[in-house]
């Protein structure tokens, strides 16, 4: 197929750009900007655009197709020329779909946990060497793109989820798939990143169920109140279900252990929702024909998602983890986690925050008593990413201390002050978790976790 990609430097859509390209697929693309890894990963395929921007003159009648990114707007010059010459046009999800017809697709949803759970079910199958093709929305050690399509493969794990496939296209993507096997996390409808009203936010997963196979599979969170609800709603849906729940565990020096009948199965990650993921991982592997014994020998060196309760390093004691913090709800579930781990030790949380969320005042207030349980406590609002003149430093520091109402706070806002603050705190006895929507930065995190273990004399 001859095939052109609009907004081509997306993570995903250039990985997917790659890997056509790659099963002898004849691809093309533009994009008004490509930020890396994408430019040098399209550079080295032979696929980065020679400039950047628009170029309707490279879409012609001889293309077989079209996949339209996400961030492509509806007027985009190239998409209008498309639409006058009636190429198919495809949205991502779309084109997925069309290429995994034959495949048993295994499609894993919810408001949070499906990067992980899709990620532990691509551990497994790898481990035990079973054959699949994936799609997942974070880079993951051991596998060198976020998507793999091929002919052969007679599985597909796709990390689906809830939010418009395209500009031209505003329903979810995970409505394409037609899941064999359907997994949801658990249903949260969270104002702080809301698009849609908390009503069409649930209705996008009741109609997910719908879209399962006739005598397909739906795995589900029976912990999850909002969850289950939908299910029950659901119910002439022609399709089996399976509810799982969090597992029984022990933690012992900092090791998390999980109870499977006599067996005590040492784990390489922490906390209630990763225990809880690898019940619906379980779940799934289950319908796949993965035996139990496999499964849970594969599973004990799975290691975080990036970025999601990661182990950074640890010494003399303590520990450093880092988390991504995309809302308050999260800040304070990765909070808990880490204290119940490691019970015995201090918390120092440290949470990078955008400034221009916490002049919003609808979303700032939300982060109310979220660092309660947090024994020190340190917000950086790093004060060059402020551009507007009109936004005051001092009035967002003071909303910050406001809201947040935590005794052990600092409100830190320049790299160097946060640096010299964790050298010279006394981390024995005290572990550290680093929290951030953002890409840092520029912080050296390695460096960043060293100052803060290092002994002080």
């Amino acid at each position: 197929m001859r095939i052109h990609f609009i907004a081509i430097g997306g993570s995903v859509m250039h990985n997917l750009a790659i890997s056509l390209a790659k099963s002898g697929h004849q691809v093309s693309g533009s994009d008004d900007q490509i930020v890396e890894p994408s430019k040098s990963r399209l550079s080295q395929s032979g696929l980065l655009p020679k400039e950047l921007g628009w170029h309707p003159e490279v879409i012609s009648s001889d293309l077989d197709a079209i996949i339209l990114g996400k961030h492509a707007s509806a007027d985009n010059p190239e998409l209008k020329k498309a639409q006058e010459l009636n190429i198919k046009i495809y949205s991502f999800p779309e084109f997925v779909y069309e290429q995994s017809i034959q495949k048993t697709r295994v499609v894993i949803a919810g408001s949070y946990g499906k990067t992980t759970i899709t990620s532990m079910i691509m551990h497994v199958l790898k481990k035990i060497g079973k054959e699949f093709d994936y799609l997942i929305g974070a880079k993951l050690e051991g596998f060198d793109s976020l998507i793999k399509l091929t002919p052969s493969a007679p599985i597909i794990i796709i990390e689906g989820d809830e939010f418009f496939a395209s500009s031209i296209d505003h329903q979810s993507k995970f409505h394409y798939y037609h899941p064999n096997i359907a997994l949801i996390s658990n249903i949260y409808w969270d104002n702080f990143k809301a698009l849609i009203s908390e009503e069409e936010y649930y209705r996008q997963f009741e109609t997910f169920i719908d879209t399962i196979v006739v005598k397909g599979t739906l795995i589900y969170n029976k912990d999850d109140h909002n969850l289950r609800k939908i299910v029950e709603e659901t119910m002439d849906c022609k399709i089996n279900r399976h509810g799982y729940k969090l597992p029984s565990y022990t933690i012992n020096k900092g090791v998390t252990f999980l109870q499977v009948g006599e067996r005590e199965i040492p784990l390489e990650v922490i906390g209630k929702h990763n225990l809880s993921n690898i019940a619906g991982a379980f779940t799934v592997c289950e319908w796949l024909g993965i035996k139990r014994e496999d499964f849970y020998d594969a599973i004990k060196d799975f290691k975080s998602s990036i970025r999601y309760l990661e182990f950074v390093a640890s010494e003399n004691g303590s520990v450093v983890y880092q988390d991504f913090a995309h809302t308050p709800s999260k800040l304070k579930s990765s909070i808990h986690a880490i204290k119940e781990q490691f019970s015995a030790s201090k918390l120092l949380t440290v949470i990078e925050l955008n400034p221009y969320e916490v002049i919003d005042d609808a979303k700032v207030v939300q982060y109310n008593g979220s660092l309660d349980e947090s024994d020190f406590s340190i917000v950086f609002i790093n004060k060059n990413s402020i551009k507007e003149k009109n936004i005051l430093l001092g009035n967002i520091i003071e909303k910050v201390m406001e809201v947040f109402d935590h005794s052990g706070l600092q409100i830190i806002t320049e790299l160097d002050g946060l640096y010299d603050t964790l050298e010279q705190f006394d981390s024995e006895g005290v572990n550290m978790l680093f929290m951030s929507s953002n890409n840092y930065t520029g912080l050296n995190l390695l460096g960043f976790a060293d100052k803060f273990l290092q002994k002080k004399i």
